[in-house]
């Protein structure tokens, strides 16, 4: 059997816990480890390369499925490469700053909200000066 690493010592240098790390491998985002001749788990120095992608993946906001997607982009099948990083990351980025443009709406609606004082929503809905987007759609659906 080759040298490898153990669980806790895979999981401390990826900086993720011991649970996270047999989360991914029942996720199958992780290969299961060969064993010990005493059932502990050794994994190829690797993996800790591969638990550092996953957890960057994760805060660049792609999802378990979407990192799985793009751990398999990198394999070909059937003869043909699949979608890798550029097409996937171009793809999270429209949908982030899709994401960011909301919250500037958000955020400078709430913030027309404080400076309008209100601080009641149903009195705020009851004037004409409320910033709320309720007021637009009453005045909309009277129209």
């Amino acid at each position: 059997m080759s040298a490898g690493l153990r669980s806790m010592q895979v999981a401390r240098a990826a900086g993720v816990n011991l649970q996270t790390l047999r989360y991914y491998e029942r996720r199958g985002l992780v290969a299961a480890p060969e064993r010990t001749i005493g059932g502990h788990r050794l994994y190829p120095e690797k993996a800790v390369t591969l638990l550092r992608v996953i957890k960057t993946a994760q805060r660049l906001g792609f999802t378990l499925d979407e990192v799985a997607g793009l751990l398999d982009a990198g394999t070909h099948r059937h003869g043909r490469k699949p979608a890798g990083l550029q097409a996937r990351a171009a793809a999270k980025l429209a949908e982030t700053e899709q994401k960011i443009a909301n919250l500037k709406v958000i955020s400078n609606t709430l913030r027309a909200a404080m400076d309008a004082g209100c601080d009641d929503l149903v009195a705020c809905a009851a004037q004409r000066c409320c910033p709320l987007p309720f007021t637009e759609l009453v005045q909309e659906n009277s129209s």
